[in-house]
């Protein structure tokens, strides 16, 4: 039975004043020490990047089309559906798989991966290893779904499945398939290939120089034969050492086969570039006007810049018009990154001569997209929104990961109903094994997001509550704790193994009291809230450095996320 007893908060980024909560009282049966019991977990965003533009016009939607950390997106259709995945990494369930019928509205419909079985090696992986830029291809010859990826402790390897709204198989490695970026192509003859970023034959002339190589894949035999071919050595002009080619996607056109992939590395000098061939074991041969696709060249002071434009997918909608899914940054300041690498959308257009493109000179990507055939409706998820979980359900809903491992061993949310319990975990949030975590992505600068909590701890060791997680050297952790047989809330500064800053500390005066929390954001600055008696909010700490969670200063593939962390 629902408790729909929450939520309709007010964003207020810096004046927690103005902030409620409605709270049904609701407490954990039969609680135990040693573990947190999270009644709810509210997110709500409120990014100027959306409320500084326009009301959408009813045919146009909000780039990106999956806000927050949702990269290397790739996507297929069967004619009538369309069927989107992005990278995952290390979190657990693995590689988002999203559907729609007009490339409007997305509607998540489970992960590809989503049992243990089909990942291996996780553990001892750090936060942006794992599973690098799955592909999902549909081939009509045997009305079969194919997602290809690379585990960077495994391999690469293919699932396939003749319904996407089920599971998929288990992975079938493919160990004559080196590098990463492994990606589909079945030709309307029948035959089927498999193209891959690697090292050139030979090896690396400079630091960045990649290949990208071809062979043949025997569809009835889920294997590859024949030859290895390589396509490209280095991108489009090797004079020029370009760098980390990568992410092929090979397509048949009005009878030509082009090939495009993205150059440059995946940060700000990103970009995507196109070939074309008259077979796919042939010659290719880049356009003249390269790249198709990019801003790396662009002034990051323009207002709202998207950057780190790349990795694209094209797409043929069912009114024939074209677009590309995209990778690409929302920086603040064109510097402070805690989202990541984000799932954008774009019209192609096409040249006199026959070749697909989306940006040429100074040409800006979008911030948003539209076409005479677009359509909003409750599924559609793009620009300021609200999330609120209250934990009834039997299984965590679609939003929220754990490290490595599914972790059902370390929470719960049938133990309490209508509650999310977590033990205190042995392994800890720097550590690369599992930890009592469970995580969202953040999916806007400025945001506002609240749990409350029920915690005994049971010694000094033990601490629960909510945490900022970038990676194992990057966190921030408002823990519950006992101290001198008091209860405190602490903001905890993370930065590694066993380097941890207490930066505020308050005395918790109510100790049988459940513990509110809250973060929000400006994007430049988090601040950290608490109360123990409802709307009576306490300042923690305001005005923390969001910088330290940023890319810029973090480095690695992912967003930053928040959730709820226990450890002992």
């Amino acid at each position: 039975m629902s408790k729909m007893k929450l939520i309709n908060l007010f964003l207020v980024l810096i004046a927690v004043s103005c902030s409620s909560v409605r709270d049904n009282g609701a407490v954990p049966e039969n609680m135990e020490k040693s573990t947190a019991y999270f009644d709810y977990f509210n997110y709500t965003g409120n990014d100027d990047y959306y409320n500084q533009q326009a009301p959408l016009a009813d045919n146009e939607i909000f780039n990106p089309i999956l806000p927050g950390w949702y990269s290397d997106p790739s996507i297929c259709t069967n004619g009538e559906d369309y069927f989107l995945v992005t990278s995952t990494f290390v979190f657990f369930p693995g590689v988002p798989i999203f559907h729609s019928k007009d490339l409007v509205n997305w509607k998540q419909i489970g992960h590809v991966l989503d049992r243990e079985s089909q990942l291996e090696n996780f553990i001892g992986q750090g936060t942006s290893r794992g599973i690098f830029a799955p592909t999902i291809e549909y081939n009509p010859y045997n009305e079969t779904y194919y997602m290809i990826t690379t585990n960077v402790g495994a391999g690469n390897f293919f699932v396939k499945t003749k319904d996407p709204f089920g599971s998929w198989s288990d992975p079938i490695y493919l160990p004559e398939v080196g590098g990463i970026d492994p990606s589909f192509f079945f030709d309307d003859n029948g035959k089927a290939y498999i193209l891959n970023n690697d090292e050139p034959f030979g090896g690396s002339t400079y630091e960045g120089h990649r290949a990208i190589r071809i062979r043949e894949f025997d569809v009835e035999n889920d294997k590859v034969i024949g030859e290895e071919k390589m396509i490209i050595s280095g991108g489009v002009n090797i004079d020029e050492k370009p760098i980390w080619i990568e992410a092929p996607h090979l397509y048949k056109i009005d009878g030509r086969y082009l090939l495009m992939a993205a150059e440059g590395g995946t940060g700000p000098g990103h970009s995507e570039v196109i070939f074309s061939t008259d077979s796919p074991m042939g010659e290719y041969i880049p356009w003249s006007t390269n790249p198709i696709l990019t801003q790396r060249h662009l002034d990051n002071d323009r207002p709202y810049p998207i950057t780190c434009v790349g990795h694209a997918d094209l797409i043929q909608a069912k009114n024939g018009d074209w677009f590309a899914v995209y990778l690409a940054c929302r920086p603040i300041d064109g510097v402070i990154e805690n989202l990541g690498r984000e799932t954008f959308m774009i019209p192609v257009k096409w040249s006199e001569d026959g070749f697909p493109y989306m940006t040429q000179g100074d040409e800006l990507v979008p911030m948003r997209v539209a076409n005479r055939d677009f359509k909003k409706n409750e599924d559609y998820i793009g620009g300021n929104f609200s999330k609120n979980d209250t934990f009834d359900a039997e299984e965590l809903n679609y939003d929220w990961m754990t490290l490595r491992r599914d972790a059902k061993n370390l929470y719960s949310l049938t133990d309490n109903s209508g509650f999310l319990s977590l033990k205190c975990g042995e392994e800890k949030s720097t550590g690369m094994d599992v930890p009592a975590i469970v995580l969202r992505r953040l999916q806007h600068h400025q945001f506002e997001s609240e749990t409350k909590m029920f915690f005994e701890p049971s010694n000094e060791n033990e601490a629960a509550g909510m945490i900022l997680y970038k990676d194992e050297e990057h966190q921030y952790f408002m823990a519950v704790r006992k101290v001198d047989d008091k209860k405190e809330i602490r903001l905890e500064k993370i930065s590694g193994e066993d380097k941890s800053e207490t930066l505020s500390s308050k005395v918790l005066k109510n100790v049988d009291a459940p513990i509110y929390m809250k973060i929000t954001s400006d994007g430049y600055k988090f601040n950290f809230y608490y109360a123990t008696e409802i709307n009576k909010w306490n300042i923690l700490l305001e005005d923390v450095d969001a910088n330290f969670l940023s890319t810029h200063v973090a480095g690695g593939f992912t967003g930053t996320l928040v959730g709820m962390y226990a450890e002992k």
